[in-house]
């Protein structure tokens, strides 16, 4: 009963954030906020219904390779978690991994960490993702680069220019993009105003990503040699992949 009125609860948020929005009144600041909540609210309604059909926190599979908000860009023989479709299981990783203690051999995810917050969700996902792994099992994981930006800074025209090309050609934003510091930020905090993209919320390069799983656990943690028939192939151009070693 308690899950039934949670979800009228939220159905009834979401009513209310709608009318918001659709209000002249509604000032951009909080227009902006209702609309990370109701992304939020998307989210927690997918979570929920997975968490109803799994209550102790684990699905009875035992996938061997998994993948970790992946979105559109599926590999083949990975079974994919993301929190909102297409997904092979919706649910929230923040909340934690859905798999049993040392049973995946093999975790990939790019372009994904720097959308949850730290400390307190990226470092239970390293956590987890070591409880998840057996002995030996590897965790892979690809970030936009902050130092591949930062050694660049103040100038370098024609780096700069290849960057807006890459990143922002499809975006709404990209007369908004007029030097290179905006470049930067877009690794700590892409902040694009459009449902089509989710906020960067902590930035992070090799040395950061070798800290953090270190202190998870792991045994190793060293650079990725980029594999395409894995990774996207969009993402590799500014990117830092590592491999973590159980």
């Amino acid at each position: 009963m308690s899950a039934y009125r949670s979800t009228l609860s939220l159905d009834l948020l979401r009513e209310q954030i709608a009318s918001l929005l659709r209000e002249p009144a509604t000032g951009h600041g909080l227009a902006r906020t209702l609309r990370s909540a109701a992304k939020e609210i998307e989210v927690s309604r997918y979570h929920q219904t997975s968490s109803r059909a799994w209550p102790n926190g684990c699905i009875d599979t035992t996938p061997e390779r998994v993948q970790i908000g992946g979105g559109a860009h599926r590999i083949d023989g990975f079974f994919n978690i993301d929190a909102i479709p297409p997904a092979d299981l919706l649910w929230d990783i923040r909340e934690g991994i859905p798999l049993h203690d040392a049973s995946v051999q093999l975790i990939f995810s790019e372009h994904f960490l720097e959308h949850i917050d730290y400390p307190r969700s990226v470092k239970h996902y390293a956590r987890e993702a070591h409880r998840v792994l057996t002995d030996g099992g590897q965790l892979v994981t690809g970030v936009p680069d902050a130092a591949f930006l930062l050694k660049h800074y103040p100038a370098n025209p024609e780096l700069a220019a290849e960057m807006v090309e890459r990143w922002y050609a499809k975006r709404d934003c990209l007369g908004d993009i007029n030097t290179f510091l905006d470049l930067i930020n877009y690794a700590f905090r892409d902040q694009d105003d459009t449902p089509n993209y989710t906020p960067h919320l902590w930035a992070y390069d090799e040395g950061k990503l070798i800290q953090l799983f270190t202190d998870a656990g792991f045994r190793t943690v060293e650079p990725w040699d980029f594999d395409a028939t894995t990774a996207n192939p969009k993402r590799q151009w500014g990117s830092v992949y590592v491999v973590a070693t159980k």
